[in-house]
Protein backbone atom coordinates (compact mmCIF):
# COMPACT_ATOMS: atom_id res chain seq x y z
CA UNK A 1 0.00 0.00 0.00
CA UNK A 2 1.36 3.03 -0.97
CA UNK A 3 0.86 5.76 1.44
CA UNK A 4 0.96 9.87 1.56
CA UNK A 5 1.19 11.68 5.03
CA UNK A 6 -0.19 15.49 4.24
CA UNK A 7 -0.32 17.66 6.72
CA UNK A 8 -0.78 21.32 8.20
CA UNK A 9 1.22 22.87 11.33
CA UNK A 10 0.54 25.88 12.59
CA UNK A 11 3.02 25.61 15.22
CA UNK A 12 5.22 22.68 14.12
CA UNK A 13 3.97 20.11 16.78
CA UNK A 14 1.65 18.32 13.91
CA UNK A 15 4.67 18.44 12.00
CA UNK A 16 6.40 16.65 14.76
CA UNK A 17 4.15 14.22 14.92
CA UNK A 18 3.26 14.27 10.96
CA UNK A 19 6.71 13.13 10.45
CA UNK A 20 7.45 10.30 13.14
CA UNK A 21 3.85 8.83 11.49
CA UNK A 22 5.66 9.21 7.90
CA UNK A 23 8.80 7.08 9.23
CA UNK A 24 6.59 4.39 10.88
CA UNK A 25 4.28 3.47 7.51
CA UNK A 26 7.71 4.10 5.21
CA UNK A 27 5.02 6.76 3.99
CA UNK A 28 5.75 9.97 1.58
CA UNK A 29 5.15 13.38 3.30
CA UNK A 30 4.13 16.62 2.13
CA UNK A 31 3.38 19.33 4.08
CA UNK A 32 0.49 21.35 3.27
CA UNK A 33 1.09 25.43 3.36
CA UNK A 34 -1.04 28.14 2.66
CA UNK A 35 -0.29 30.93 0.02
CA UNK A 36 -0.41 33.61 2.46
CA UNK A 37 1.42 32.58 5.54
CA UNK A 38 -0.36 32.48 8.81
CA UNK A 39 1.26 35.56 11.27
CA UNK A 40 1.54 35.11 15.23
CA UNK A 41 -1.62 37.37 14.82
CA UNK A 42 -3.16 35.89 12.55
CA UNK A 43 -3.02 32.52 14.89
CA UNK A 44 -4.26 34.46 18.41
CA UNK A 45 -7.73 32.59 18.58
CA UNK A 46 -8.60 34.93 21.95
CA UNK A 47 -8.75 37.56 18.90
CA UNK A 48 -12.30 37.72 17.76
CA UNK A 49 -11.01 39.66 14.76
CA UNK A 50 -7.78 37.66 13.84
CA UNK A 51 -7.31 35.56 10.73
CA UNK A 52 -8.04 32.20 12.55
CA UNK A 53 -11.02 33.40 14.00
CA UNK A 54 -13.04 34.77 10.57
CA UNK A 55 -12.15 31.86 8.96
CA UNK A 56 -13.32 29.37 11.41
CA UNK A 57 -16.55 31.00 11.98
CA UNK A 58 -17.07 31.54 7.77
CA UNK A 59 -17.63 27.48 6.60
CA UNK A 60 -17.15 28.82 2.99
CA UNK A 61 -13.62 30.31 3.98
CA UNK A 62 -11.17 27.95 1.39
CA UNK A 63 -7.21 29.48 2.61
CA UNK A 64 -5.49 29.13 -0.72
CA UNK A 65 -2.28 26.29 -0.75
CA UNK A 66 1.19 27.22 -1.74
CA UNK A 67 1.85 24.25 -3.65
CA UNK A 68 0.21 21.22 -4.71
CA UNK A 69 0.93 17.22 -5.01
CA UNK A 70 -0.53 14.41 -7.43
CA UNK A 71 -2.08 12.03 -5.14
CA UNK A 72 -3.18 9.75 -7.66
CA UNK A 73 -0.34 7.27 -6.85
CA UNK A 74 -1.39 6.73 -3.09
CA UNK A 75 -3.90 4.52 -1.82
CA UNK A 76 -4.20 5.75 1.91
CA UNK A 77 -3.63 9.32 2.55
CA UNK A 78 -3.34 10.27 6.03
CA UNK A 79 -4.23 14.28 6.78
CA UNK A 80 -2.94 15.90 9.90
CA UNK A 81 -3.79 19.05 11.50
CA UNK A 82 -4.02 21.14 14.74
CA UNK A 83 -7.54 21.03 16.05
CA UNK A 84 -9.18 24.87 15.71
CA UNK A 85 -12.35 25.34 16.99
CA UNK A 86 -13.26 21.52 17.74
CA UNK A 87 -12.90 20.75 14.37
CA UNK A 88 -10.02 21.10 11.06
CA UNK A 89 -8.75 24.13 9.57
CA UNK A 90 -10.34 25.34 6.45
CA UNK A 91 -6.94 25.04 4.67
CA UNK A 92 -7.85 20.98 4.99
CA UNK A 93 -10.73 21.27 2.77
CA UNK A 94 -8.89 23.48 0.59
CA UNK A 95 -6.45 20.37 0.10
CA UNK A 96 -9.28 17.75 0.02
CA UNK A 97 -11.37 20.02 -2.97
CA UNK A 98 -8.34 20.46 -4.97
CA UNK A 99 -8.15 17.31 -5.94
CA UNK A 100 -10.04 13.83 -6.61
CA UNK A 101 -10.01 11.72 -3.66
CA UNK A 102 -12.77 8.96 -4.99
CA UNK A 103 -11.76 5.51 -3.72
CA UNK A 104 -8.67 6.56 -1.40
CA UNK A 105 -8.18 5.96 2.04
CA UNK A 106 -8.02 9.15 4.15
CA UNK A 107 -7.52 8.96 8.03
CA UNK A 108 -7.35 11.72 10.08
CA UNK A 109 -5.20 12.99 12.34
CA UNK A 110 -4.98 15.46 14.89
CA UNK A 111 -2.81 17.43 17.57
CA UNK A 112 -4.51 19.12 20.36
CA UNK A 113 -3.73 20.50 23.75
CA UNK A 114 -6.84 19.22 24.90
CA UNK A 115 -9.75 18.83 22.18
CA UNK A 116 -10.58 15.81 20.54
CA UNK A 117 -10.93 15.11 16.72
CA UNK A 118 -14.62 16.89 17.20
CA UNK A 119 -16.63 16.96 13.90
CA UNK A 120 -13.25 17.35 11.71
CA UNK A 121 -13.85 13.71 10.08
CA UNK A 122 -17.51 14.91 9.62
CA UNK A 123 -16.69 18.50 7.92
CA UNK A 124 -13.50 16.71 6.13
CA UNK A 125 -15.99 14.24 4.57
CA UNK A 126 -18.27 16.90 2.89
CA UNK A 127 -15.16 17.71 0.85
CA UNK A 128 -14.41 14.86 0.18
CA UNK A 129 -17.20 12.60 -0.48
CA UNK A 130 -16.34 9.57 -2.35
CA UNK A 131 -12.92 8.75 -0.26
CA UNK A 132 -13.10 5.95 1.88
CA UNK A 133 -12.69 7.90 5.81
CA UNK A 134 -11.08 5.90 8.30
CA UNK A 135 -11.14 5.94 12.04
CA UNK A 136 -8.69 9.04 12.86
CA UNK A 137 -6.51 9.75 15.94
CA UNK A 138 -5.59 12.24 18.18
CA UNK A 139 -2.05 13.11 19.10
CA UNK A 140 -0.27 14.74 22.12
CA UNK A 141 3.29 16.07 21.23
CA UNK A 142 5.82 13.77 21.51
CA UNK A 143 3.83 10.49 20.52
CA UNK A 144 5.59 7.14 20.57
CA UNK A 145 6.83 5.41 17.50
CA UNK A 146 4.98 2.24 19.40
CA UNK A 147 1.26 3.89 19.78
CA UNK A 148 1.74 5.03 16.03
CA UNK A 149 2.59 1.94 14.76
CA UNK A 150 -0.22 -0.10 16.83
CA UNK A 151 -2.63 2.76 15.35
CA UNK A 152 -1.62 1.76 11.65
CA UNK A 153 -1.82 -1.70 12.08
CA UNK A 154 -5.27 -1.78 13.78
CA UNK A 155 -6.42 0.56 10.82
CA UNK A 156 -5.04 -2.46 8.27
CA UNK A 157 -2.34 -0.14 7.23
CA UNK A 158 0.57 -1.66 7.97
CA UNK A 159 1.75 -4.89 8.63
Amino acid sequence: MKILVAFFSASGITKEVAQTIAGVANADIFEITPQVPYSKADLDWTNETSRTTLESKDKASRPKIAKSIDISGYDAILIGFPIWWYSAPHIINSFLESQDFSGKIIVPFSTSGGSELGSAPKDMQKSAPNAVFKTGQKFNFGATRASIRKWLQDLGLIA
